[in-house]
């Protein structure tokens, strides 16, 4: 019964399940949800019969009981709720308001600098101008500015780097396992929980998970994974364009990039040119995959993507990577002023690198 077991498999069905339940009318949702529930029930309890059972009938009956499932949660979503913030929530949009007073209280020469930095860590784009989200938009760089798993994944790196001196124990394992959980988690609400954000927590987290666990990481597995459960959590989300893109560009890393990465056969030595490649075929590998959705909703494609994104995304990195220190150390009074003239000349240098690349 290895293809019922597939995560993978289960994933794509229930994923369907949830789009032909996202397609129905809000007024049958009740009615549908009802008669669903008994249904869903029957592997239940018909488990001792299930394992009698042949490899494909049962197989079948798993995969058409998520497909269901799936469906189920998608309808349930439809019927109306009162939601009222809880009181996380509440506390994440406080930290938010008070991440953003610390950098506007910061002595920047530049009046884009904090708006940009507000933009990049707490997903307020308020204080950016036209001129600057234009410049933006005309280089290929929003995806940049929208809050995304590229920013999650910076904000990861960060905090691998950090615990690398505990080391690789089970204890060091569950220790990083716990503290992205909560840190990772609380950047996600206070950033508002965008799908792609929600979509990078719950990919680095269960890949943390299964290294204390140690089970095998395979990415494709750990992201369809994440799919089901972000689908389980919210199953509107499949709505949105976001959500679409993000695992869509996940799909073109996993599927198209080791197949382009081969092109440029590694010599074993440090060579600055495949780094080069490696980063060209990740981009080219998010742009073809996304291409075709994204001229879909908004007829446009980013012709220097490559451009953009060879540039932008390590002056991004960095100006990211240096923007959490300064704020770290702001925050117990030993920021050097140093570090945020550092900051304030890597934000002026990436508008200057996307406006040469919106002129071109």
């Amino acid at each position: 019964m290895t293809g019922a077991k597939s995560i993978e498999a289960l994933s794509v069905v229930f994923t369907v399940g949830i789009l032909a339940g996202s397609a129905v009318s809000a007024g049958a949702a009740g009615m549908l949800a009802a008669g669903l529930l008994p249904l869903l029930t029957l592997p239940v309890l018909m488990q001792g019969r299930l394992r009698r059972m042949a490899d494909k009938p049962a197989i079948a009956l798993i995969l058409l009981s998520f497909l269901l499932l799936g469906f189920f949660c998608a309808v349930l979503r439809t019927l109306p709720v009162m939601e009222s913030p809880s009181a996380l929530q509440i506390f994440a949009t406080g930290a938010a308001d008070a991440l953003r007073a610390r950098i506007d209280a910061l002595p920047f020469t530049s009046d884009t600098t904090a708006p940009l930095l507000k933009a990049f860590l707490t997903a307020d784009r308020s204080g950016l101008t036209a001129d600057t989200i234009g410049l933006f938009r005309a280089s290929g760089a929003s995806h940049l500015l929208a809050l995304s798993g590229l920013h999650m994944g910076i904000i990861y790196l960060l905090f691998d780097k950090l615990m690398t001196p505990w080391g690789n124990s089970r204890a060091a394992g569950i220790i990083r396992l716990v503290l992205f959980g909560l840190g990772g988690g609380f950047f996600t609400l206070m950033t508002g929980a965008s799908p792609s954000i929600v979509r990078a927590y719950l990919f680095i987290l269960i890949g943390e998970l299964l290294r204390v666990l140690h089970r095998p990481r395979k990415g494709s597995r750990v992201l369809c994974l994440a799919l089901l459960v972000q689908l389980v959590l919210d199953p509107s989300v499949i709505r949105s364009v976001g959500f679409q893109l993000s695992y869509l560009a996940m799909a073109g890393i996993f599927i198209l990039y080791p197949l382009l990465e081969s092109w440029y056969p590694s010599s074993g030595r440090w060579d600055p040119f495949r780094r080069i490649w490696n980063g060209a075929a990740l981009s080219i590998s998010c742009q073809l995959f996304t291409a075709p959705l994204s001229w879909h909703y908004f007829h446009s494609f980013p012709r220097h993507f490559l451009l953009t994104n060879l540039t932008a995304i390590p002056l991004t990195t960095g100006l990211l990577s240096s923007a959490v220190l300064m704020l770290v150390l702001d925050a117990v009074h030993l920021c050097p002023a140093f570090l945020i003239t550092l900051v304030d000349k890597l934000c002026s240098l990436l508008l200057w690198v996307l406006e040469v690349i919106a002129t071109m």
